[in-house]
């Protein structure tokens, strides 16, 4: 949880009498009439200056405490990373499947985290998922709506007799399905227009308990108003896959001084944008892949490779020894990649790049979430961030070596 920080020119008691001087009133008034508009003004999210989101997070811990990664066997304490410009997002989680599975295991994940996050919202809720099986989850959407809470929800039609769909039926929350042969693959929440949920994690017990995913809290009314536009294409318009247009407000924003691209998929091309970024790199690119067809960002890492990079990966092995799969060409040029060990699914979608850039998200490396699916990425600039990516990496990488 971010900190309040001490003003560096705030003011020492001193033991001294020395006189001292102020403003005059007609400067200081005017002055802290401006940083009041400015603040509404962020709050509101009509500008994005950066000056207030450090101390404004919305999640908070039980009890207040720092946000952790979550773990059935326990918690590993995780701060955000600081940055120049402070701490920019609220929370990042990682899961930590045990092996064998038990029931008994299951709690104390990002599902809890989530109803925590719930239990606080004020005026609305949105939710895009693929997939909804968590009870707990979609009690605590049953009792904000209770509470006067707007809770609105979209789905893929493959998925509406899940549990969890069937619980927020019965009590008349509104859920709007794709109904259409590609998925609504998205899985992310928006609280209150500013709290935003994204990352690879299904809202389902397999994905918070046994799968490998990663989830992201970040706080920022600019970052919110994207996720809002693309909920209400797919919730009021009905605009899934191809018929959703390209709208996003604020494609290129910064948090607290951290550089985020965030795009769409299928209307924002979101493939160019990420061989983009892949042609960028000048020293590592390192990934973790569900499923990876796409030959174009994978023909990128084999010339990397190739230029004398440092290529790194680790694939889900279900699907990988297909012949649309980057995994043999990789393996037959040689590169350091590894078919994951993870007796369920390794359901990450992330790239390492020069361990400065970070792409997270729904986005499967595939010619479906490009064209078809409905997608969402972000793209963050930020080492602190890329850090905690590459240890993930590392820890998924020793399992499929046979590690602990």
């Amino acid at each position: 949880m971010a900190q309040r920080k001490t003003p560096s020119g705030s003011r020492r008691e001193k033991k001294t009498t020395q006189s001292t001087t102020s403003l005059p009133l007609y400067v200081a008034v005017p002055l802290v009439a401006v940083l009041v508009i400015l603040y509404l003004l962020q709050s509101c999210g009509l500008v994005d200056l950066g000056l207030f989101e450090a101390v404004t997070p919305t999640v908070t811990t039980p009890g207040g405490e720092t946000p952790t990664v979550t773990t059935p066997g326990g918690e590993t304490p995780a701060p955000p990373p600081t940055t120049p410009g402070g701490q920019w997002y609220t929370a990042l989680y990682f899961t930590t499947p045990k092996y064998p599975d038990k029931p008994e295991d299951h709690h104390g994940g990002i599902d809890e985290k989530l109803v925590a996050a719930i239990q606080k919202a004020q005026k609305t809720i949105d939710i895009a998922a693929y997939e909804f099986d968590l009870e707990d989850v979609a009690e605590a959407l049953v009792a904000a709506k209770e509470r006067g809470v707007q809770v609105r929800f979209v789905t893929d039609s493959d998925n509406v007799d899940e549990i969890g769909i069937k619980i927020l039926k019965k009590a008349k929350i509104k859920v709007v399905e794709d109904d259409r042969g590609a998925i609504m693959h998205d899985k992310f929440v928006v609280i209150d227009g500013r709290q935003v949920w994204t990352g690879s994690w299904n809202l389902t017990e397999n994905c918070t308990y046994r799968n490998n995913n990663n989830a992201m809290v970040i706080d920022s009314p600019q970052l919110a108003k994207n996720y809002e536009a693309e909920f209400d294409e797919m919730f009021e318009g009905k605009g899934f896959g191809p018929t959703s247009p390209a709208n996003t407000p604020n494609p290129v924003l910064r948090i607290n001084g951290v550089e985020v691209e965030n795009y769409f998929a299928p209307e924002d091309n979101v493939g160019e944008h990420i061989v983009a970024r892949l042609k960028e790199a000048q020293q590592s690119i390192y990934f973790l892949a569900f499923s990876f067809t796409d030959d174009r960002m994978g023909q990128v890492i084999r010339d990397k490779a190739g230029a004398g990079l440092k290529v790194g990966g680790v694939f889900e092995k279900r699907g990988s020894e297909t012949k649309e799969s980057e995994y043999g060409r990789m393996h037959d040029k040689k590169l350091d990649v590894l078919v994951d060990g993870n007796q369920y699914v390794m359901h990450h979608k992330v790239f390492i790049i020069d361990e400065q850039v970070v792409v997270l998200g729904s986005f499967n490396f595939s010619k479906n979430a490009d064209t078809a699916n409905d997608e969402n990425v972000l793209i963050v600039h930020d080492p602190g961030l890329a850090a905690r990516y590459l240890e993930e990496y590392n820890r998924v990488r020793a399992v499929a070596q046979g590690g602990d």
